[in-house]
């Protein structure tokens, strides 16, 4: 199972993050452990400044602006059936 972490004060393109994440893991199949970061600092320590950001398994995948679903399903793409 992936720890996924969506980096984001609330804003509609960090919600729109995390509904992109469950909409492509569950249509995947994919078990994530989806979680919602929403403190500056805590954000800041993973040396994000533009948000939304992804973080999987501890490590930076993306920062500033929705990722598209493609790019979802990539970081999904070595767990699916």
């Amino acid at each position: 199972m992936k720890n996924i972490k969506v980096l984001g004060t609330g804003c509609a393109n960090c919600k729109a993050t995390v509904k992109l994440i469950e909409d492509a893991a569950r249509a995947r199949g994919v078990a994530v452990d989806l979680e919602k970061v929403e403190n500056i600092a805590d954000i800041m320590a993973y040396g994000v400044m533009s948000t939304p950001g992804v973080v999987i398994d501890g490590k930076v995948v993306h920062a500033g602006g929705v990722p598209d679903r493609g790019k979802v399903e990539n970081w999904l793409g070595d767990e699916s059936p």
